[in-house]
C-alpha cells in the first residue's frame, strides 16, 4: 500500500457501531472508498492480514474478511505468498473520473439538496416529453416458454421461484392480518409511487443487502421490472432513440424497447460482461443502456469491476442514463452478493429496477425502481397515470414481511436451497446427458446454461422437450444479431433434489426425439 497512515487510524469498531455495519464491512468500505479516490493507488501493495489486523486492533479473519470481499468485486488482486494489491487495471481514465462514481454520503442530505445542487451545475434532467406509443411493431416472440394446464409452471421453467418451498401459511396470515383490520385510508387512492412504509422498507433493504443508500422518495413501487422499463421508456427515450441492450440479453426488455420505436444497439457481451468500449463504438452518444451487471441474462457472467467504472465514466460524459436490471442477484452461491452497479453511482445516472416476483413469487407482480433525485417528480407522476401498482393489502403484506425480517430469513433459506438443488441438477445432467451437454461455470443466479452439440436447433430441443413436460428456454431467443453456439437456459429453482434424475432421463428423451426427427 502506499500509504497505510488512512487505515492506520481508524476506530473501526466505532465506526461500525454507529453505522450498525459488521467491523469488517467498516475495513472493507474504507479500503474501496481509498481505492476509488485514488488515495490507494493501482498495484499499490496492501499490508498483510496479520500486521493490518496488529495495527487496527481486530482480529486477522476480520481483515481477512474484507480482502475476500475486495477481491470478490475486482478492487484487489490476491497474489498468495507475495500479497494482495490493488488491481493494477483501475488506471487511468477509471479512476481519474474517480470522484464521479464514489458513492456520496446519503445520510445527511435530503432530496431537495440534491436537486438544488443539480440546479447549480446547470445540468438539465434530460427527460423527454411523452408521446405516442409506436401501434404497428410486431411482436416477434412473445412467449418461449410454455405452461401446462392451468398456468402451471413446468420443470425447468425460468423466471420460476421454489413454489414448493414459500411460506404460504405465514403470508396468508399476514395478508389476513391487513384484510380483517384494514383500515379506512386503505379503501380510498393511494400514493401512486407505491405506500410511504414499503418505499421506507426497501430503500432499507437495499441500504443493507445491496449497498445502494437512497432516499425512500427515490423508491417508486412498480408492476415489476417491465412496468418499470415501460415508465423509463415513456419519459427518457424518444422514437429513434439508441439504446444499448446486452446481445444475447433479456429479450422481453428488447421487445418492449422495439415497441416504443427505440434503436436498440447490440453490444456483445463477454466473460467480463457488456463491452464497454464496444458499445461506445458503434454508438457513443447513446441515450439508454440497459444492462444485467451482477447475474447477466442469460449468460450468467458479472460485470468487471473496471467494465462498472468505464460504464459510469461513459453514462456521465454523454448525459446517458443506464437502468440496472438486479433481477436475481441475491442468489450467489459462492462468497457474497456482489454490489449493485447503483452502489458506484455518484454521478445519479442509474435507475436501478428490482423486482419481488423472483425472491418471493411472481404472481405478486410487484417490484420497484430507483431514479437519480431529478427524475422524482417527474416519475411520480407518470406512475399516477400510466402505471398505478397493485393494491394496498399485497403491498402491505410485502412490508411486514420485510420489515418483521421473515424477508432476509426466505432469501437466506432459498440460497442454501437452490444450491442444493442446482448441484442435484447439474449432477444428473452430466450422468444422463454426457456428451450432450456441457454445463456453464457459473456463480449464482436461478439457471444453468447448458451449451448443446452445435449441429442441434436449440429452439428444436425446446419444443421436444415440452413434449415431455419440460420447459427449458432457448439461448437463441435471447441474442438480437449475435451468432452463438446452441445452448439451453434451465431453471433449477423448481426441480427438487429428488426429481433432478427424473427430469434429466426426460430431458435426455427429448434430445432422442430431436435426433430422430432429422
Amino acid at each position: 500500500m502506499r500509504d497505510t497512515s488512512d487505515l492506520s487510524g481508524l476506530r473501526l469498531a466505532d465506526a461500525a457501531q454507529a453505522t450498525g455495519m459488521p467491523t469488517y464491512r467498516a475495513l472493507y468500505e474504507r479500503i474501496r472508498e481509498g481505492i476509488l479516490s485514488g488515495k490507494l493507488a493501482p498495484s499499490s501493495r496492501l499490508p498483510s492480514t496479520r500486521a493490518l489486523a496488529s495495527e487496527l486492533g481486530v482480529a486477522r479473519g476480520t481483515v481477512e474478511a474484507a480482502y475476500e470481499r475486495l477481491v470478490a468485486e475486482g478492487f484487489v488482486i490476491g497474489r498468495g505468498a507475495a500479497g494482495s494489491r490493488v488491481n493494477p487495471h483501475l488506471s487511468g481514465a477509471r479512476l481519474d473520473a474517480a470522484a464521479k462514481v464514489l458513492p456520496r454520503d446519503t445520510g445527511h442530505n435530503s432530496i431537495g439538496d440534491e436537486k438544488t445542487a443539480r440546479a447549480n451545475t446547470g445540468e438539465p434532467p434530460a427527460i423527454r416529453s411523452p408521446r405516442a406509443p409506436h401501434r404497428n411493431h410486431r411482436i416477434e416472440n412473445p412467449s418461449y416458454v410454455p405452461l401446462s394446464a392451468h398456468g402451471t409452471p413446468l420443470p425447468l421453467q425460468n423466471g420460476m421461484p421454489a413454489f414448493d418451498e414459500f411460506p404460504r401459511k405465514l403470508w396468508a396470515r399476514l395478508a389476513t392480518r391487513h384484510a380483517r383490520h384494514l383500515p379506512a385510508d386503505a379503501l380510498s387512492y393511494q400514493d401512486a409511487a407505491g405506500l410511504a412504509p414499503l418505499r421506507e422498507a426497501i430503500a432499507g433493504y437495499l441500504a443493507i443487502a445491496r449497498g445502494i443508500h437512497c432516499d425512500p422518495a427515490q423508491v417508486i413501487v412498480t408492476t415489476g421490472f417491465q412496468g418499470a422499463l415501460a415508465l423509463i421508456a415513456r419519459l427518457l427515450l424518444q422514437p429513434g432513440d439508441a439504446v444499448w441492450c446486452e446481445d444475447p440479453g433479456y429479450f422481453r426488455a428488447h421487445e418492449a424497447l422495439r415497441m416504443v420505436s427505440a434503436t436498440l444497439v447490440p453490444v456483445p457481451v463477454d466473460s467480463d460482461g457488456l463491452d464497454v468500449a464496444e458499445g461506445e463504438r458503434r454508438a457513443r452518444h447513446a441515450r439508454l443502456a440497459v444492462i444485467t451487471p451482477s447475474h447477466q441474462s442469460p449468460l450468467s457472467v458479472a460485470l468487471s469491476l473496471e467494465r462498472r467504472l468505464a460504464l459510469l465514466n461513459w453514462a456521465q460524459a454523454n448525459q446517458a442514463w443506464i437502468v440496472e436490471d438486479d433481477y436475481d442477484s441475491e442468489f450467489r452461491y459462492t462468497g457474497a452478493p456482489l454490489p449493485a452497479l447503483k452502489s458506484l453511482d455518484g454521478g445519479e445516472r442509474v435507475l436501478y429496477a428490482g423486482s419481488f416476483g423472483k425472491v418471493l413469487f411472481p404472481g405478486l407482480r410487484l417490484g420497484y425502481l430507483v431514479v437519480p433525485p431529478a427524475l422524482c417528480d417527474a416519475f411520480t407522476a407518470a406512475t399516477a397515470l400510466l402505471s398505478p401498482v397493485h393494491g394496498w393489502i399485497e403491498q402491505a403484506t410485502v412490508t411486514d414481511f420485510i420489515t418483521e425480517g421473515h424477508f432476509s430469513r426466505h432469501i437466506r433459506r432459498m440460497r442454501q436451497l437452490y444450491g442444493e438443488r442446482r448441484a442435484a441438477l447439474a449432477d444428473a445432467l452430466r450422468q444422463h446427458l454426457p456428451g450432450r451437454i456441457e454445463l456453464a461455470h457459473q456463480a449464482g443466479g436461478m439457471h444453468l446454461l447448458g451449451w448443446i452439440e452445435p449441429h442441434r436447433d436449440d429452439r428444436a430441443v425446446c419444443r421436444a422437450a415440452h413434449v415431455h413436460g419440460l420447459a427449458p428456454g432457448a439461448l437463441s431467443y435471447f441474442r438480437i444479431e449475435r451468432q452463438l453456439p446452441p445452448a439451453l437456459v434451465m431453471s433449477f429453482t423448481n426441480v427438487p433434489q429428488a426429481s433432478a434424475n427424473d427430469v434429466a432421463k426426460r430431458l435426455a428423451r427429448a434430445f432422442d426425439d430431436d435426433e430422430k426427427s432429422h
